[in-house]
């Protein structure tokens, strides 16, 4: 492999920082594959990383670093399964397997999908099934995902551990599941895909406040979900989904990488042929007769999207399936966006209501404070608003989320 120019320590740490959130799901999923064992799978690709802190900031990154990456990865578990006694029964077969591994980083859909039906295993517990698959195969952090649970650190890293621990100890084998076992895992499965998406769209980590390649990531995964099980309706409308959040993705962010509202969002920036494409989705999955929550919110989404402009957004028809939303979903956060949807039916008095009986359940969660500003503001109690928002600040790490609730702020006069 050919190296760049050298760069500097803190370049290369940035470089290798963007290349693990890219690659290293992708690079776990074939060592997991090829190993059998979560743990040495991820010591590796750290060592990896580690071994390219070394090397990079004098020899200057290679031209594909994933690619160098999982070369290195691969060659340090040869070396280790060499070293070890508890592999020498395979060593033979492991060491074949790992040298016949190709220098690349490409996708290997079969291996992530495989890898997340293995993390949602039934005897592990549904927490730690999501949180293992964050882990494993996404390539989140600990403390993004303990961010994404509202859970301490700690908390978040015993999960993981233990779950782990489970896999290796109850002999759960690395593969897809076969079809009476899909439906039984599909929902946490589906949820890991969910909870991808939404840490692209609201990032708890770095200096952006979004990441597109998790939005695209979580689409792919969900695309790989509906054409493994075209009878399933609801992976169709987490594609769908996620389709159409990602159609708006242009007219997202202004110039200086702050968010702008849906109210104010270019409409002309969105990409059509997709929204007609999820659309398209929604319908292929209501035509199999089982609706679902994914369902729904694709459909809520298409109502926004479809709309010429933010006034003649059809809010009954939200309402609407906000209801049917919280007849399969009554979590507090589903009530919170039917209040938005009710400030705008029956006025901001009305939804504001909603939204303070759901004050002990959402009190630690910033777009409560941010939806509750909006309404005070709304209802000329610009004070109370300011404070709201004020909390909503000290709640959210979100650096595109934080820019908007600043810029709230000092427009209202209540400073930033």
């Amino acid at each position: 492999m050919s190296s760049a120019d050298p760069v500097g320590a803190q370049a290369a740490r940035s470089l290798i920082e963007r290349v693990f959130r890219e690659e290293a799901g992708r690079l776990t999923a074939s060592l997991v594959r090829l190993l059998g064992d979560f743990d040495l799978a991820e010591e590796m690709v750290g060592e990896a990383v580690v071994e390219a802190l070394r090397r990079w900031p004098s020899t200057g990154p290679p031209r594909r670093p994933g690619a160098w990456l999982l070369t290195c990865a691969r060659n340090k578990a040869l070396d280790r399964i060499r070293r070890e006694a508890r592999f020498q029964d395979r060593l033979p077969q492991l060491a074949a397997r790992i040298e016949a591994l190709p220098d690349s980083a490409e996708r290997e859909p079969d291996d992530r999908l495989r890898l997340i039906f293995t993390c949602c295993h039934p005897a592990l517990d549904p927490d730690a099934q999501v949180a293992l698959t964050l882990r494993a195969v996404v390539g989140l952090t600990t403390a993004e995902i303990a961010r994404a649970f509202l859970v301490p650190e700690a908390t978040l890293a015993k999960r993981v551990t233990r779950a782990k621990r489970k896999i290796a100890t109850a002999g759960i084998p690395y593969r897809a599941p076969e079809p009476e076992e899909r439906a039984e895992r599909l929902p946490q499965v589906m949820c890991v895909v969910y909870l991808v998406f939404n840490e692209g769209c609201f990032t708890t980590g770095g200096d952006l406040g979004v990441r597109r390649e998790l939005v695209d990531d979580a689409e792919w995964l969900a695309a790989l979900l509906a054409g493994a099980l075209p009878q399933e309706p609801e992976p169709l409308g987490l594609l769908a989904l996620i389709r159409l959040h990602a159609a708006r993705w242009p007219a997202r962010l202004n110039a200086d990488g702050r968010l702008v509202p849906l109210a104010d969002q270019d409409r002309s920036r969105w990409d059509a042929p997709r929204i007609r494409s999820a659309v398209a989705l929604i319908e292929r999955a209501a035509s199999l007769g089982r609706t679902g929550p994914y369902q729904i919110e694709a459909a809520i989404a298409a109502v926004h999207c479809e709309a010429p402009g933010w006034k003649e957004t059809d809010w009954p028809q939200l309402l609407r399936l906000y209801d049917m939303l919280l007849a399969v979903d009554p979590s507090p956060v589903v009530r919170l966006n039917r209040a938005v949807v009710i400030s705008h039916t029956r006025g901001p008095a009305a939804a504001l209501v909603q939204v303070e009986n759901l004050s002990d359940r959402l009190g630690h969660y910033h777009l409560f404070h941010a939806t509750r500003a909006s309404l005070l503001r709304d209802l000329g109690r610009a004070t109370e608003a300011a404070e709201a928002d004020r909390q909503a600040l000290r709640l959210t790490a979100n650096p595109a989320e934080r820019s908007l609730l600043t810029a709230r702020l000092r427009d209202s006069g209540g400073t930033g």
